[in-house]
């Protein structure tokens, strides 16, 4: 009869990696050419990486050596997640007595040899009460499907989560937004004799800010569904579709209208307060989108870290440069709507990932900050 036998420091690992795992929201990472070691990752706690070595540490070359290898894999990882600082916590089970381990600026270094509640006090102040959460009772064959078991469990729940927030699902809002903007474009065409000037658009609820600021608000909604040419409204229809369908794939309809709204209603606020003339277009919505897809993106950055880097961030720079250099392009509403799609995403929260006080620190400062530039544009 075969029997499974377990070392003590496997014991330590399957114990620790449980507790990372199912208490502190950890998610095991694949470092390429690491042998004897497990790597846990977790965007939004203190030490995003905590790495587990069970590798033997003879002596303080080897120790500086090994050092060394954790910053660069550091630094492969805060390139894939767009971090600009990633602090690790390091747990080695087996070093030599002579070694003397020193702290990297972004490296804590423990030894942890058991898992009694002597030695657990040497993490104890970086994650307080994991003496209570370890496994201890469960030895062998039991601890292998305790483990098991509850890191199954919780993978499941995380699973669950993510299938609800990246499946396919029907684009509602998108396309009626689009299709709105189409209808008033024709409408407008159509009811001014063909003319798309300055005073058609106006009549037909631009935003002008001695408008606005006279009661007529509606405008702040209305002038971000008109277009001044067929072009103006190829390109933002095009760019809706694409980012639009995206991010109301992701979080749904109801927060994508409420991102929506907040963003054009923001970018036409900003817009008032810099412009001396009328403004149109969905570009300060869509602005405010690809905030929301910041804000999103970078919450789960472990997945969408190549789309954040390679795509959104750049689209974001390279059209705010546009605007700034070129003529005829509304970039306070652009930033306007930027902000305000980030902050009303911050209030919505993500799935998975926000918590109920961040939803409403988010909401805090997004009635701070409609309020202050509302009132900036109605003093």
């Amino acid at each position: 009869m075969n029997t499974i036998t377990i070392t003590k420091k496997d014991e330590i690992v399957m114990r620790l990696v449980h507790y990372f795992i199912t208490e502190e929201n950890y998610v095991p990472i694949i470092v390429n050419g690491v042998k004897d070691e497990v790597w846990l990752e977790n965007s939004e706690a203190k030490y995003k990486i905590v790495r587990i070595n069970s590798n033997y540490i003879h002596n303080n070359e080897q120790f500086n050596l090994d050092l060394f290898k954790i910053k660069n894999v550091m630094r492969q990882i805060k390139k894939k997640t767009v971090s600009l600082t990633m602090d690790t916590f390091n747990i080695f089970l087996d070093v030599n007595d002579d070694v003397k381990l020193m702290d990297d600026k972004h490296i804590k270094s423990v030894i942890l040899k058991d898992v009694s509640d002597k030695e657990t006090t040497k993490i104890i102040p970086f994650f307080p009460g994991i003496e209570n959460k370890l496994l201890k009772d469960t030895q062998g064959l039991d601890l292998i499907l305790n483990v098991t078991e509850d890191i199954n469990k919780k993978t499941e729940k995380n699973n669950r989560i993510y299938e609800a927030t990246f499946k396919p699902k029907k684009i509602i809002m998108t396309y009626a937004i689009m299709a709105i903007c189409a209808v008033l474009f024709l409408l407008t065409y159509a009811l001014g004799d063909g003319s798309m000037n300055a005073l058609t658009l106006y009549k037909f609820g631009a935003v002008s800010a001695p408008a606005i600021q006279a009661g007529e608000v509606w405008r702040l909604i209305t002038g971000t569904l008109l277009h001044a040419g067929i072009i103006h409204l190829f390109v933002n229809m095009y760019s809706l579709c694409i980012i639009g369908s995206q991010l109301e794939n992701f979080i749904g309809k109801k927060k994508f209208l409420f991102v929506y709204v907040i963003s054009a209603l923001s970018g036409s606020l900003m817009s008032s307060i810099f412009s001396t003339t009328i403004s149109v277009g969905a570009s300060g919505a869509i602005f405010g989108l690809l905030g929301s897809m910041l804000y999103f993106g970078y919450h789960y950055r472990l997945f969408l870290g190549n789309v954040l880097r390679a795509q959104i961030i750049p689209l974001i720079i390279l059209n705010l440069f546009l605007g700034f250099m070129m003529s005829g392009i509304d970039n306070a509403a652009h930033i306007g709507g930027l902000i305000g799609g980030y902050l009303a995403m911050m209030a919505c929260g993500i799935a998975g990932k926000s918590e109920k006080t961040d939803r409403i620190n988010g909401a805090i400062v997004l009635v701070i900050y409609l309020a202050f530039i509302a009132f900036m544009l109605f003093r």
